[in-house]
């Protein structure tokens, strides 16, 4: 079931309104407006990872570009995922091609605090490019 739910804007921002939603990649108004809804809720409850309580506990998606040729990136990333730092629910890698690098995309859970700390170790590892963490929704509730 579906229910209509409607907002009042400024002539400015409704003007603007269809662009934003073009220029974001959605093509529907109804799925914007909610995503951008639960991103500014989930912003508000819980703020950015480097604000976070380090004790706050979260899950989601480390992603990590890094040029394979080299080891130092890959033996951490194998180091991390039977380590006790961080719980690594899922690991999945991957390569480019054209331009040498891979991602490897680590499905975590573990306080703000270990995940800033494994962030900030693979930053300032040698030939990693990218590191990168997308949070999971907060659910109360859900299938699993």
């Amino acid at each position: 079931m579906t229910q209509i739910i409607s907002f009042s804007a400024d002539n400015d921002f409704a003007r603007d309104f269809e662009t934003l939603i073009e220029k974001s990649g959605y093509k529907n108004r109804s799925r914007f407006i909610r995503d951008a809804s639960l991103f500014f809720a989930e912003m508000q409850q819980r703020g950015d990872l480097s604000e976070m309580e380090a004790d706050t506990i979260l899950e989601g998606h480390l992603v990590v570009h890094y040029q394979h040729d080299h080891a130092n990136g890959a033996r951490l990333l194998v180091d991390l995922r039977h380590s006790d730092v961080i719980e690594v629910s899922t690991y999945s890698h991957s390569s480019f091609k054209h331009s040498h690098a891979c991602v490897d995309l680590l499905q975590v859970k573990g306080t703000a605090g270990n995940i800033r700390s494994v962030i900030e170790n693979l930053q300032n590892t040698a030939n990693v490019d990218k590191v990168s963490f997308v949070s999971a929704p907060m659910r109360d509730y859900g299938c699993c």
